[in-house]
């Protein structure tokens, strides 16, 4: 998949990526995906505008409360993965329930507004027009699953129980 990206920097909490005043007043993610990344860019929704996006960040993406509303807010607004160096730990399994594919690399290379791929499959990110070539974390066969069905919830419509397998 290719998309446009948008950069952010190291320790991007969820209060960050959804404020947590909108926690209990939004309940249609659709609504709580014009909230995200406001409180560092009040203009994101209108750049990202319900198109493809990557977001890009250094170390530690996702960490601070464990709300789900964080990686789903970024799902409807149109982000098709998240790039960082890492992640915190329960961001990380909150976004792979959604569906919401969690890339770990080293993301120096990357710029805000490049159009890159990302090839899940082959393991590699590729910067525009080939400029460079970054490996990625192997996805084990559940985290592709969890992503080619949308999340858990579809999973286990589809399969009826988990079968975790790496």
């Amino acid at each position: 998949m290719n998309a446009i990206t948008y950069k952010f920097g190291n320790d991007i909490n969820t209060d960050l990526i959804i404020s947590g005043r909108y926690k209990f007043s939004i309940t249609d993610p659709n609504q709580l995906a014009k909230h995200v990344f406001e409180d560092i860019d009040p203009e994101f929704h209108k750049k990202a505008g319900r198109g493809k996006f990557f977001v890009i960040a250094g170390t530690n993406f996702g960490c601070g409360s464990s709300r789900e509303q964080a990686p789903m807010a970024l799902k409807y607004a149109g982000c098709q993965a998240i790039l960082a160096k890492s992640f915190a730990r329960i961001f990380y399994r909150n976004a792979f329930n959604l569906g919401l594919p969690l890339v770990e690399c080293d993301t120096n290379k990357i710029k805000s507004e490049d159009v890159i791929g990302v090839d899940i499959e082959k393991g590699v990110v590729t910067g525009p027009a080939k400029s460079y070539i970054l490996c990625i974390k192997p996805f084990t066969k559940f985290q592709k699953d969890l992503i080619g069905v949308g999340g858990i919830v579809n999973y286990y419509k589809k399969y009826g129980e988990l079968k975790i397998e790496s």
